[in-house]
């Protein structure tokens, strides 16, 4: 019973440990998304999202929406993959870049890498913001290609991005 028990506490403990690294901006989750307000989502589409296969199919995603819309899908994904046992990091597209750049010039570099490489889902919110530089897009696109899935929320239409492709839509900003 006390092998049990302990195995029981860390099931329990292991959602929250995994929401505290994923450092999400807001506590939504995927129960609390009100799809019935016409903002361009598809809830069929949602919810095979919310079955989390395209994180087990290393998909990526773009969220095209409002800014508050666009980060409370995109969190509310993010919670529940971490509920789904998967590891996930969220990051602000502008401080990363520069996070990057100072991990380049104090020999961090490679091991911030590393621990991006290792998260099942990456989250990047405000993407398109900063000029895209070709390291920085092999670093958080082509590495990742294959591999291990991203979600990608923008404000801004695709047409003024640097060249990165991310095919998978899942709603669209009406102009």
């Amino acid at each position: 019973m006390l092998v049990d028990g302990e195995a029981a506490e860390r099931d329990t403990r292991r959602p929250t440990r995994r929401l505290k690294i994923a450092a999400l901006p807001q506590n939504a989750c995927v129960e609390d998304v009100d799809l019935r307000t016409p903002r361009g989502t598809d809830p069929v589409f949602f919810a095979k999202l919310v079955e989390g296969r395209c994180i087990d199919r290393h998909e990526k995603l773009l969220v095209t929406a409002p800014p508050a819309w666009q980060k409370l899908l995109a969190c509310a994904l993010g919670h529940k993959a971490c509920r789904d046992n998967r590891s996930v990091l969220y990051h602000r597209v502008p401080r990363l870049f520069e996070a990057l750049a100072l991990a380049r010039g104090d020999g961090r570099y490679p091991r911030l890498l590393k621990s991006l490489g290792l998260a099942q889902l990456l989250i990047l919110d405000d993407w398109g913001l900063p000029v895209l530089t070709a390291a920085e897009r092999r670093d958080l696109l082509e590495d990742r290609h294959g591999r291990a899935s991203i979600i990608v929320t923008t404000q801004l239409p695709v047409d003024t991005w640097n060249g990165a492709d991310l095919p998978l839509s899942i709603s669209s900003r009406k102009s």
